[in-house]
């Protein structure tokens, strides 16, 4: 794999890793920092860029999906979950049991949430969509109290 390049995103809700190649972002996650460790350098690759760019745009409420390229990197079952997530539309949400139906194994619904456990892309491939069947938040690993401020951020934003 190529070099990695890092840069830390202030986001509305905390302070974003994001991990690229010269060619491809390959992990948006949040963090626990208190304030940016990795700034835009004369060397950072324009993926970083572009991507801060559509996240910054995302939070302002003009973004609803993102098109810089981004490299997601899991099993073939991993990557058909996080496929089935990007069919989630913008403000709305899905259950596990959902996604196990949309890939056509409606068994496999603790093995779509170990998948969606392990999205590496947070918003861009939405995992913070997924609720519980009874319509309750479940797990995500930003936290859940980030998870109801996107759901509440996106519905705020949503065209009808």
């Amino acid at each position: 794999m190529s070099k990695l390049h890092m840069v830390d995103y202030q986001s509305p809700i905390g302070i974003v890793e994001i991990v690229g190649t010269e060619d491809a972002i390959v992990s948006i996650l949040f963090t626990k920092k208190e304030k940016q460790e990795h700034v835009m350098q004369g060397d950072t690759p324009n993926v970083l860029e572009l991507c801060c760019l559509q996240l910054d745009e995302y939070f302002k409420g003009k973004r609803s999906t993102f098109s810089f390229p981004y490299l997601a990197q899991g099993t073939d079952f991993q990557q058909t979950v996080w496929n089935a997530l990007k069919q989630i539309p913008y403000a709305e949400t899905g259950s596990y049991k959902d996604i196990a139906v949309a890939i056509g194994n409606e068994k496999a619904i603790r093995a779509v949430g170990s998948a969606n456990g392990k999205n590496k892309l947070s918003i861009v491939i939405p995992c913070h969509r997924i609720i519980g069947s009874d319509g309750k938040l479940t797990g995500y690993a930003g936290g859940l109290w980030r998870k109801e401020w996107l759901l509440e951020h996106e519905r705020a934003f949503k065209k009808e």
